[in-house]
């Protein structure tokens, strides 16, 4: 790009009219401009610099050579900018029609105008075509014809564009179901790309569902069917109703200036509606919060109704216009038949015929009883009777009757499609007139790193995950299928988070929606207690299982106390695992379900007492007589000192055969040695760190190698720190190693075992941590507001620690400042367990004094939380 004062004299002046012209818009945006005139003004702007470039480049190519071109030459702007809807900073689509027998001509004329533009400052994707190649390639590319069909000419031959112009109208319409056919894939493809649902938290207000680009969809559906690249053409053609159109227009026209703002504050493209601008965004627009709700969340609400209503006009556009091959009409009739004489079961979906449709249309019972049919069958519910219960639903009382209430749960008890009608229920408004709190859920962002969906999607999903574990052959899936009252587990998992958007605890405000949701269904007192414990507990698994020890048995003895029944037990097991799997891909993995369901059978153990407790003192005997028969012969007893001394988890998790292996190693272990050995461990998608010592090695081994892990750009997941007998240190780190996608190589898990070593023999100077950022994340963490650092100190839990949960930032160094804080002031750590949620960290410590005892002077656990605030205060800034 040339710049300064070698920029010849006509591009520095195109160059600032560029520049004026688009601060001139800014202004006109920040004043209140809407979004269609300030695109409209934009492509005004971007066509006067267009043609100036044009024609500059036009008159250097000599008089013969310039006459030709401008009598066979079309200037044509396609895409946004042919649209006119072209934002401050997107790509300019132009493409230079022409004869072919002006080729040769064209081709310097096209180099030296792409060359000028962006030597202004803007970027073209510049195409040179005859008007049978631009017809050959749209075929092939729906890319390339959907951008095509909103051209227009800018300049050049008036004749060769609209001879092209008609031509390619007739050639569409007439290919108009294949090119329909390739639009629509390759438009579901894009949506797959950039999040497959409305309801991503941080979308694409461009190409994710709902966006831009799905209005964009409708008008080249328009043109296809209807000549035209107007929405209005499918209103006229009775394809889309006047609420349809209206729909997509409202939203249109809050996106482009929501994507006018976007561009004109980051000084180039932006369409990423991250976090970060959601909060920038909402103080823009005015949202001010209320209760219970952030301005980042009323703003997100308003941006989730609007493009989830463009979202189902594009889906009942696809509904309707759908044709299937011509043998499947003439077969249909044969393969249909009557069900209840309202319903007829097809071999695609599930309809309801003029008799149905009119008791559809005032009985809710009759709604909700052709769900339950749908999900018998598993069969969609048709379009056209989709459209007919959404026309109905403002005129059905919001009362519920006892049939409705049966119908409902009927519905719930069969997984088959339940996710799924469950979602169109909520699209059509129907599932807010058996569970009004839905209302409120619709659309409900919440502004923090965890889900990656909004409230109501994600319940929604969770009851989704729950019914796709009855294929599953792990535990979660074996537990799920012996689940008899199915229904209950799935309305407490359609429950669970509705209470979020309330002041107060979502979980106790949830309890009440479940009371109030079990009244209204008519449940027993019995499933009435039962929904408002899941709902109210429904994270109490996960918290027990990720940041406690689960091998303290008085801790799941207390657990399984609280649920109190198997039943229960296993619904809480399955809603624990449904409700991770929710929060977005690969949130439930291996490793979670194996610790969770290590901690449900240990906790049906106690409750229905019908296999040995794993960690009962003959359970554990037998595992350490079974070790001890591997070892060689010992005659001091130091096998046997060591066994007895291992923590119950490595003992029950670890081959008996490694763990002979692995004491071996320790016993040749002198004072002043240290053993590191590494492996990955698939199951876990993890690398196992192991650290045999003695603690008389050097002060705070603990902090030492989380330094050495951390330092080497490690993420540790969890640790556990064990002194056994004799003084020998046996330490576990799992770690995640970003510099490697699957196992690590041998050299890397020699790299770290190495610094491990060094780190207690050496004395090395204290650890510097990588700065690591994704695209976007330093400004983030700038920008964002912090959710503020808390220090919980639980003495209740374990009867032999002190437990301190850590919640902060997540920054490189975090534990390590912490590990060291706490040796700082005298505790020993005996557990530490890791968890993080993109950019927040729960770290969670079991702590004794020196002596190896509880701490219970109230002054000096104030004075500890004090103290570690403040450090990890202090750090943050240091690394900000």
């Amino acid at each position: 790009m040339t710049t300064g004062p070698g920029l010849p004299a006509h591009l520095r002046e195109a160059k600032r009219l560029l520049a004026e012209g688009r601060e001139n818009l800014r202004r006109r945006h920040e004043q209140g401009a809407p979004g269609v005139e300030v695109c409209a003004a934009l492509a005004d702007l971007f066509d006067r610099l267009v043609l100036e470039l044009y024609q500059a480049a036009l008159d250097d190519l000599g008089e013969t050579a310039s006459a030709a071109c401008a009598n066979r030459v079309a200037l044509v702007p396609h895409g946004g900018y042919g649209r006119r809807d072209v934002a401050p900073y997107s790509d300019l689509d132009l493409m230079l029609l022409i004869d072919p027998a002006v080729a040769q001509q064209v081709a310097p004329l096209a180099q030296r105008l792409l060359r000028d533009l962006f030597d202004v400052g803007l970027v073209a994707a510049q195409s040179v075509r005859t008007p049978n190649e631009t017809w050959r390639l749209s075929r092939q590319d729906p890319i390339i014809w959907s951008s095509l069909v909103e051209s227009r000419l800018l300049t050049g031959s008036v004749s060769l564009f609209r001879e092209f112009a008609t031509d390619f109208q007739k050639r569409s319409r007439r290919a108009a179901a294949a090119l329909s056919e390739r639009v629509t894939k390759a438009r579901r493809d894009e949506r797959l790309q950039y999040g497959e649902t409305v309801y991503l938290l941080e979308p694409n207000i461009k190409r994710s569902e709902g966006g831009l680009r799905d209005s964009q969809f409708l008008r080249w559906m328009a043109f296809a069917r209807q000549g035209a690249p107007e929405i209005q053409a499918l209103g006229g053609a009775g394809i889309l109703s006047s609420a349809d159109t209206a729909a997509v227009e409202r939203a249109r026209q809050f996106l482009l200036r929501l994507r006018n703002e976007m561009h004109f504050h980051a000084g180039k493209a932006n369409d990423l509606l991250d976090r970060m601008e959601q909060w920038r965004l909402a103080e823009v627009c005015g949202h001010r919060g209320e209760e219970g709700l952030l301005p980042v969340e009323q703003f997100m609400r308003e941006y989730f109704r609007l493009t989830e209503g463009v979202s189902q006009v594009v889906r009942r556009f696809l509904a309707a216009t759908r044709r299937g091959p011509r043998w499947r009409t003439l077969l249909a009739p044969l393969v249909t038949h009557q069900f209840e004489r309202e319903f007829r079961v097809g071999p695609l979906h599930i309809q309801a015929n003029a008799r149905g449709l009119a008791r559809l249309q005032t009985d809710l019972t009759r709604i909700l009883h052709l769900a339950a049919v749908a999900n018998l069958y598993n069969k969609p519910i048709a379009h056209a009777t989709c459209e007919a219960i959404r026309a109905a639903v403002p005129n059905l009382p919001d009362d519920i009757s006892p049939e409705a209430a049966e119908q409902f749960i009927s519905l719930l008890d069969q997984p088959a499609r339940l996710g799924d009608l469950l979602r169109s229920l909520h699209e059509m408004r129907v599932l807010e007139k058996v569970i009004p709190a839905f209302s409120h859920a619709r659309c409900l962002l919440q502004f923090n790193e965890y889900h990656k969906y909004t409230v109501d999607e994600h319940c929604i999903r969770a009851v989704e995950h729950a019914g796709d574990f009855a294929s599953d052959q792990g535990p979660v899936g074996r537990v799920y299928r012996h689940i008899k009252r199915k229904w209950l587990l799935h309305l407490a998992l359609l429950l669970h988070d509705l209470g979020k958007g309330y002041p107060g605890d979502h979980s106790d405000v949830g309890s009440e929606i479940a009371r109030t949701v079990a009244q209204r269904l008519r449940l027993s007192p019995a499933d009435a207690e039962t929904l408002a414990f899941l709902v109210h507990k429904h994270l109490m698994m996960s918290h027990i299982a990720f940041r406690r020890d689960t091998t303290d048995d008085q801790l799941v003895v207390r657990f399984a106390i609280e649920v109190g029944s198997p039943e229960v037990m296993q619904m809480l097991f399955v809603l624990t695992a449904a409700d991770l799997s929710a929060v977005g891909p690969g949130v439930l993995n291996a490793w979670k379900i194996d610790v969770l369901a290590d901690l449900h059978r240990r906790a049906m153990q106690h409750l229905a007492g019908d296999a040995p407790a794993a960690n009962s003192p003959d359970y554990i005997a037998a595992r350490q007589r079974q070790v001890l028969a591997l070892l060689p012969p010992d005659e001091g007893g130091w096998y046997e000192r060591q066994i007895a001394a291992l923590p119950v988890s490595y003992l029950f998790t670890t081959a008996a055969e490694q763990v002979a292996t692995e004491l071996t190693h320790l016993r040749s272990l002198n004072p002043g040695e240290v053993i590191a050995l590494g492996s990955y461990q698939p199951a876990r998608g993890a690398v196992e760190y192991k650290i045999g010592t003695y603690e008389s090695i050097t002060p705070g081994v603990f902090h030492k190698l989380t330094g050495a892990l951390t330092g080497r750009g490690l993420q540790i997941l969890s640790a556990e720190i064990h002194t056994l007998a004799d003084g020998l240190v046996f330490d576990r780190f799992y770690v995640l190693d970003p510099d490697f996608n699957g196992p690590p190589p041998p050299e890397r898990i020699d790299e770290v075992t190495a610094a491990l070593r060094a780190s207690l023999c050496d004395n090395p100077a204290p650890p510097r941590f990588r700065r690591l950022w994704k695209a976007g994340e330093q400004r983030r963490q700038a920008t964002l507001p912090r959710l503020p650092t808390q220090v919980r100190i639980d003495n209740h839990t374990s009867d032999r620690f002190t437990i301190f949960d850590i919640f902060a930032a997540d920054r490189s160094g975090l534990l390590y400042t912490i590990a060291r804080s706490l040796f700082d002031k005298n505790l020993s750590v005996a557990l530490a367990k890791i968890s993080t949620h993109l950019d927040q960290v729960v770290d969670v410590f079991y702590v004794t004094d020196q002596q190896g005892q509880k701490l219970f002077d109230e002054q000096r656990l104030n004075d500890i939380r004090r103290q570690l605030l403040e450090e990890i205060e202090r750090f943050a800034t240091l690394e900000g």
